[in-house]
């Protein structure tokens, strides 16, 4: 009974246990059924003997495939033939981490390296067993799970504390054990690398302040303003100045005031001359860059010095309506913010849709606004390697390289706490080495390292209205 349900919980485990009962019911049945057409030509008299012998053979045939899987299934916590060779008694004075699962079910191979991992740093500390309860059923039974896998947590005493269904990151195992106030620190070796312990290094103050003037600096991005691609917008409080109709159409994409006729506030600069003109009256040269197919955007007060400018440097010409569409329609799958793919993290949902992320922390964002898995893409900040995460359940499932981590850029408000630095600010980077040569390369930056796993959960942490309103909370408005 067991082994159908756990399968029914997990289609690809792909399973046989139960095979060797099935068959010997069914000679059972064979053997009735012939026995059935002999006593019907034979006479009733007859018959009624016949069926009386069939059914004790029967009864015995079921009291023998019972007795056969007694003997042959292995008793509760001891080892098996095909998985739970790893399973030995309770250490005493330890804490134990107990998985039941199979070596053909999808999450539970995921389990395996994420174990092997936990036994090797831990070990003298945590005791950790895993059991294959379909080629030992009786231990399912006996720990009464209803699906795999599933992890029991058992204090120094033995006692049962907590148990989890379904895939269990590391991280998360490590963070219930402290939840329950069990250190699995104590008695670790002096130099025992403290891989587990996540990335530390945090630089909250910038090594050195700002000293570009004001004006110079795009308002959205932070980066610097190339004067002959500088957008102004009017506002009430003053000229918000950005770097380029780029940066304009992500603040265009993220704020939540009536957007009516807000563009009638926007003024381009004229790459020929300098001067500034109506965006919406101005004509754009709509190119891209030769390594990275990035689109690159030139503004002209008429269409014949743009022309003049496609012939030297290739590229369209595009109307502001035009342009304004193309801009907007690659959007982040977490905040809806506008994106390049050349600047984004690429995304695939478990059901194949493919999106981008806005920042590497936006990108896990998607597992918490579709609810589903999700793969991501990103390259590291320093050096461009790819980094590959993979989710299930809400938790980091794979990650390679392992030694990956994320930068959580922060910023000091003038109130003195600590806010997102936004999504400009932050990256992941294959270990936390290139981290801190990329911090060193940007002085004025300020955050802190934490794990790729601890940027998922601070986003699957979030409520649906929090998501809903992600990067549109004013922050991006002129001011």
């Amino acid at each position: 009974m067991l082994d159908a349900m756990l399968l029914g919980q997990c289609p690809c485990s792909g399973g046989d246990a139960g095979a060797g009962p099935l068959v010997l019911f069914g000679l059972v049945a064979c053997a009735v059924w012939l026995v059935y057409g002999i006593a019907r030509k034979d006479g009733v008299s007859r018959m009624s003997k016949i069926w009386k012998i069939t059914i004790v053979v029967a009864l015995a045939a079921v009291v023998a495939v019972v007795i056969v899987n007694k003997q042959m299934g292995p008793s509760p916590g001891t080892d098996s033939a095909k998985g739970a060779a790893q399973v030995s008694q309770p250490a005493a004075g330890l804490p134990r981490l107990l998985d039941l699962g199979s070596v053909s079910c999808i999450p539970c191979k995921m389990m395996a390296p994420i174990l092997e991992e936990l036994k090797k740093e831990y070990e003298g500390r945590l005791q950790v067993d895993f059991i294959d309860v379909m080629a030992n059923p009786d231990a399912g039974r006996s720990y009464r799970i209803s699906l795999i896998p599933t992890q029991i947590f058992f204090d120094a005493s033995g006692k049962e504390r907590f148990r989890h269904e379904g895939f269990f990151s590391k991280e998360d195992i490590l963070a219930k054990w402290k939840e329950l106030g069990v250190d699995l620190s104590a008695g670790a070796p002096a130099q025992a690398p403290q891989t587990s312990a996540g990335p530390t290094f945090s630089r909250l103050e910038p090594a050195k302040p700002d000293t570009r003037p004001r004006d110079a600096i795009c308002y959205l991005c932070d980066g610097d303003i190339n004067v002959k691609t500088l957008v102004v917008i009017k506002s009430a409080k003053g000229d918000v100045r950005l770097c380029g109709p780029h940066c304009y159409f992500i603040m265009c994409s993220c704020l939540t005031e009536d957007k009516t006729d807000f563009e009638k506030k926007v003024s381009v600069t004229d790459w020929a001359d300098g001067k500034m003109v109506q965006a919406t009256e101005a004509v754009y040269l709509y190119g891209a860059e030769e390594k990275t197919g990035r689109p690159t955007i030139k503004a002209f007060a008429g269409r014949e010095a743009a022309e003049k400018e496609r012939q030297a440097a290739g590229g369209n010409i595009l109307a502001w309506n035009v342009l304004q569409e193309k801009e907007l329609a690659t959007r982040c799958g977490f905040c809806d913010r506008a994106v390049y793919p050349q600047d984004a993290s690429r995304v695939v949902t478990a059901d194949g849709i493919h999106t981008w992320g806005c920042c590497s922390h936006c990108a896990m964002g998607v597992a918490a606004r579709t609810g589903k898995d999700i793969e991501v893409h990103e390259r590291d900040r320093l050096t461009g390697e790819m980094i590959v995460v993979k989710t299930l359940s809400g938790s980091v499932a794979s990650l390679e390289p392992k030694t990956a981590v994320a930068w959580f850029g922060i910023r000091k408000a003038p109130d003195g706490k600590f806010v997102s630095a936004g999504c400009f600010h932050q990256g992941f980077f294959v270990n936390e080495e290139n981290l801190k040569k990329w911090v060193e390369q940007n002085p004025t930056e300020s955050g802190k390292a934490i794990t790729i796993a601890q940027a998922l959960a601070d986003k699957m942490k979030l409520s649906p209205q929090q998501i809903q309103k992600a990067c549109k909370i004013g922050e991006c408005a002129p001011k």
